[in-house]
C-alpha cells in the first residue's frame, strides 16, 4: 500500500505548504490519538527542535491529541533521541518529535516513537494515514485530554546520556561541540562538561531561523576552524535534532559516519558488546565493508534510512549499525540513533585505547566516493525510470566493473535525486558521477 504523507522519517515538508500546515497538524494529532491512544489514560510526549514554526505545530498537535482524549506532556526543545528516551522513561504510549532534522528552518516535520522508544512500523503509519481521511470528531468535554509541561526533561536526558559512558570521566580532553543552533544547544555542552571535558561550544545561539545554517553536521568548516584555533583533541558536529554525529580530528580532518562505525565496531568487538553483523546502507563506503570484514565480522547493507538499518539489525539480532551521514545505532546503549550517545561511545573508545581519533581509524581506507544531489520538481522516483537515466547508469556500471559502485536513488526527505559513485580512482569517480548527474538534469530539463 502506497504512502500519502509518511516518508522514510515521518512527515516532512515546507512550512505553510501541504502537508506542513497548522490545519494538517491539528488533524494529524487527532488521527494519531485515535490510532495510538486507544487505552484508557493514554499519554503522549511532544518534543521539538528550535525552529520558529515549532511553536505553531506544537500547539496544533497538542490540540488535536487533546481533542481525541489524549493527555499530553510538553518537553520543549529536546533532541529527537531524548524524546525517544523520555517516551520510555515516562511510560507514555507515544512520543512525537517536531523537527526537520538537518533541513533549513523553512522546513519542518513530525515523527513518532512507540512506547518502546523505537520508530513506528509501516503498518501503524498507514493506519494513521487512513484515519486522516475520516471526519474529525472531538470527544465530549469530560473526556478531553489534559496538557502539562515537563520542566526537567532536559535534565533527565542529560543523565541518561552520561549513563551510557562506561569510562570514569573525560578529564583532560578538549572538545569543540557544534550544536547546529538546534535541539541540543543546552544539553550537549552539559553532557560533556559534567563528564569532565573542557568544552568550547559553537552553534548554540538559536534564533528560530538559523538552525543548520552554515553549521552542524552538514557544514563542518566552522568546526574545523574552531578545533584548530582551540587546539582541541577533536570536534563533534550534531544536526538540528541531534540524532546525527560527525567528527573532526585534531588536525581538522573530517570523520564521517562510516569511519565512526569502524571505530565503534573495533571497540565493541574488543569489549564483547557486539552481536550480529554490522549493518550499513547502500551508501556505506566500500572501504568500511572491507575493513569490517578484515576484523572477522559480517557486514550487511540495508536501504538508506535509519529505520531500515534498525529493521535489519533486529532481523539479524545485531547491535551496531549506521549511515555515512552520521546516524549510528548502538542497541547495547539505546533504542534509536543518538548523536550524543554516539560521540560518547567514540570518546570511551579513545579513553580505553589511549589513542587519538586519527589513530583509531588506522585499518580503514575509504574509497573515493562522490555524491551529487540533483534537485527535481515533483516526485523524484519516476525520473529514475526514464530510459536515458537508466542507460547512463548502466553505462557507468559497465565502465567501472568490479572497481566501483553506482547508486541512484530518490531522497526520502527532500525533492532530490542522489547520484553516488564510488571507485578506486578519484578522477574516475568524479567523471562517472558527473556524467550520470548530467543525464538526470537533461532528462528533467
Amino acid at each position: 500500500m502506497s504512502r500519502k504523507y509518511f516518508g522514510t522519517d515521518g512527515i516532512r515538508g515546507r512550512v505553510g505548504v501541504e502537508p506542513m500546515t497548522p490545519e494538517f497538524a491539528l488533524k494529524l494529532g487527532w488521527a494519531a490519538g485515535r490510532v495510538l491512544g486507544k487505552s484508557a489514560g493514554a499519554r503522549v510526549v511532544i518534543g521539538k527542535d528550535t525552529r520558529r514554526s515549532g511553536y505553531v505545530f506544537e500547539s496544533a498537535l497538542e490540540a488535536g491529541l487533546a481533542s481525541a482524549g489524549i493527555d499530553v506532556d510538553l518537553l520543549g526543545p529536546l533532541p529527537t533521541p531524548g524524546v525517544a528516551y523520555l517516551t520510555r522513561a515516562l511510560r507514555a504510549q507515544v512520543g512525537v518529535v517536531i523537527s526537520a532534522s538537518h533541513n533549513p528552518h523553512h522546513d519542518n516535520g513530525v515523527k513518532f516513537f512507540g512506547s518502546d522508544g523505537g520508530k513506528l512500523n509501516d503498518e501503524v503509519e498507514l493506519e494513521i494515514e487512513a484515519m486522516l481521511d475520516q471526519p474529525m470528531q472531538c470527544v465530549v468535554s469530560e473526556q478531553l485530554g489534559r496538557v502539562r509541561r515537563i520542566d526537567d526533561a532536559s535534565g533527565r536526558y542529560i543523565e541518561f546520556c552520561k549513563s551510557t559512558f562506561d569510562e570514569k570521566n573525560l578529564n583532560g580532553i578538549r572538545l569543540v561541540v557544534d550544536c547546529a543552533h538546534g535541539a541540543a544547544y543546552k544539553v550537549a555542552p552539559a553532557v560533556f562538561e559534567e563528564l569532565g571535558a573542557t568544552v568550547h561550544v559553537i552553534g548554540n545561539k538559536p534564533d528560530g531561523l538559523n538552525i543548520n545554517k552554515d553549521c552542524g553536521s552538514t557544514h563542518l568548516e566552522s568546526l574545523k576552524l574552531a578545533v584548530r584555533e582551540n587546539k582541541a583533541d577533536l570536534g563533534i558536529a550534531l544536526d538540528g535534532d541531534a540524532d546525527r554525529c560527525l567528527m573532526v580530528d585534531a588536525q581538522g580532518n573530517e570523520v564521517d559516519g562510516d569511519q565512526i562505525m569502524y571505530i565503534l565496531a573495533k571497540s565493541k568487538l574488543a569489549s564483547g558488546a557486539l552481536k550480529g553483523p554490522i549493518v550499513g546502507t547502500l551508501m556505506s563506503n566500500l572501504g568500511l565493508e572491507k575493513a569490517i570484514v578484515a576484523l572477522g565480522l559480517g557486514f550487511e547493507r540495508a536501504n538508506v534510512g535509519d529505520r531500515y538499518v534498525m529493521e535489519m539489525l533486529k532481523a539479524r539480532a545485531g547491535t551496531l549499525g549506521g549511515e555515512t551521514s552520521g546516524h549510528a545505532i548502538c542497541l547495547d546503549k539505546t533504542t534509536t540513533g543518538d548523536g550524543l550517545v554516539t560521540a560518547l561511545q567514540v570518546l570511551a573508545a579513545m579513553v580505553q585505547t589511549r589513542q587519538s581519533l586519527a589513530e583509531m581509524l588506522v585499518g580503514m581506507n575509504k574509497f573515493p566516493q562522490l555524491l551529487i544531489n540533483v534537485p527535481v520538481k515533483g516526485k523524484a522516483k519516476p525520473i529514475l525510470e526514464l530510459p536515458s537515466v537508466r542507460a547512463a547508469e548502466k553505462e557507468s556500471v559497465q565502465r567501472l566493473g568490479a572497481r566501483g559502485r553506482v547508486l541512484l536513488r530518490a531522497s526520502g526527505t527532500e525533492p532530490l535525486i542522489r547520484v553516488m559513485v564510488e571507485a578506486e580512482d578519484e578522477h574516475e569517480t568524479r567523471r562517472e558521477a558527473e556524467s550520470i548527474a548530467a543525464s538526470v538534469r537533461a532528462a528533467i530539463a
